[in-house]
């Protein structure tokens, strides 16, 4: 019996001594609260009616006419008991795509019956957005590829969603980083999950410092304001989705200086949906490090 006491006692011992030697996360009340309210933030965008958790559907167009509705007999089939059988055409002739209805089906634009548009696709301003009950739809383009997606806005994914797990709030994951300028800019290669190559002006590389060693990142130009970051670390694929994470920083202040948070390192789109056309790490932003901070993997990850 005396035996069995301290052959426990010992292992006790051992599992708290193990424990206290384990780095925690920390973070402050104030930086906490702040983080929360980042992915509450988050959490509401995904769920918007222009979020990502409503899509149900994409169909990439051929030339001529393409029929759309739930019949199986259309060339584009929306699997939907909200939608009638047959709704329309789509006439996609050069780089334009016309939209008819259906005699007998009342489709709206900005919420007035429509029977005939020329639709303007996401990459411009003023995108034009169709709906047909709970159901909306618009063009997309992609390179040489002109498509149709389709959300909706009563989807089972939208009414369950709960938010994405996230490691534990580390403040330690909040860097100072230097702005390497790149004169002349440069353009790096970003490839997408399509396979599709864009050209991305690259004006500068984040560069910090951790465990010793150096790493860079090379930064998206996104307008005024704002870097735009694609990175993949050594938790992709395993903690992270494979295809990496994003990111937005501010551009660097007066002496260089930007504030690199991977707390705020999120998901992108295609970890929710199979319809989203996202861009993937950029082999320079693979970082050789693990960082555990931000948001994990979603469900299977698509």
């Amino acid at each position: 019996m005396l035996k069995r006491f301290l052959y426990s006692f010992m292992i006790f011992v051992l599992l708290i001594s193990l424990s206290s030697c384990i780095q925690k996360p920390t973070a402050d009340q104030n930086y906490v609260k702040e983080i929360n309210e980042w992915d509450q933030k988050r959490i509401n965008r995904l769920k918007a009616d222009d979020g990502w958790l409503n899509l149900v559907g994409r169909f990439w167009l051929e030339k001529g006419e393409s029929t759309f509705g739930s019949s199986k007999d259309n060339d584009i089939v929306v699997e939907s008991s909200k939608l009638p059988e047959h709704i329309g055409s789509f006439f996609f002739v050069d780089s334009v795509v016309t939209f008819i209805a259906k005699e007998g089906v009342e489709v709206l634009y900005i919420g007035k019956p429509v029977k005939e548009i020329v639709l303007i696709d996401d990459q411009k301003k003023n995108i034009t957005v169709l709906q047909i009950g709970s159901i909306k739809f618009n063009l997309i383009v992609r390179d040489t590829l002109y498509g149709i997606r389709f959300r909706d806005l009563n989807s089972d994914l939208v009414k369950n969603f709960k938010g994405v797990e996230r490691f534990p709030i580390d403040e330690s994951w909040k860097i100072t980083a230097k702005y390497e300028a790149y004169n002349p800019v440069k353009e790096i290669d970003v490839q997408n999950v399509l396979g599709q190559i864009s050209k991305e002006k690259c004006p500068g590389a984040i560069v910090f410092e951790l465990d010793g060693k150096t790493h860079r990142i090379d930064a998206v130009d996104e307008g005024e304001d704002k870097l735009f970051l694609i990175i993949a670390d050594q938790t992709s694929g395993d903690e992270t989705y494979g295809g990496g994470r994003f990111m937005y920083v501010n551009k660097p202040d007066s002496t260089g200086t930007i504030l690199l948070d991977f707390n705020k390192a999120y998901n992108p789109p295609c970890v929710f949906t199979k319809y989203a056309t996202c861009p993937l790490p950029p082999l320079q932003n693979y970082l050789k490090l693990k960082i555990e901070a931000g948001e994990k993997v979603y469900g299977e990850g698509h």
